[in-house]
């Protein structure tokens, strides 16, 4: 089973979307509200590769980027391969 990590804040529309879009596909995933710890923030840019803005999202510790990205993924029927794995 994957293991899939989330970085979001609760006022993020993109990140309950992306939440959302894992639920459906019966995909649990870790998540880490970097509201209610702001020293994770840190740590999200350091292995986002400089990206700011939530949700990030890593699947078995890959970045895959943001909901955008999830979404392309899903779309392209690449996520399910990457979940697979």
């Amino acid at each position: 089973m994957s293991s899939v990590e989330l970085y979001t804040k609760p006022t993020c529309g993109f990140c309950l979307m992306a939440k959302r879009l894992l639920s459906k596909k019966g995909v649990s995933f870790s998540e880490v509200n970097i509201s209610a710890q702001p020293d994770k923030r840190a740590e999200m840019v350091q292995r986002a590769q400089g990206r700011t803005t939530v949700p990030q999202i890593f699947i078995n510790g890959n970045h895959v980027g943001g909901f955008d990205d999830l979404h392309a993924l899903h779309n392209s029927g690449k996520l399910d391969a990457m979940l697979a794995a």
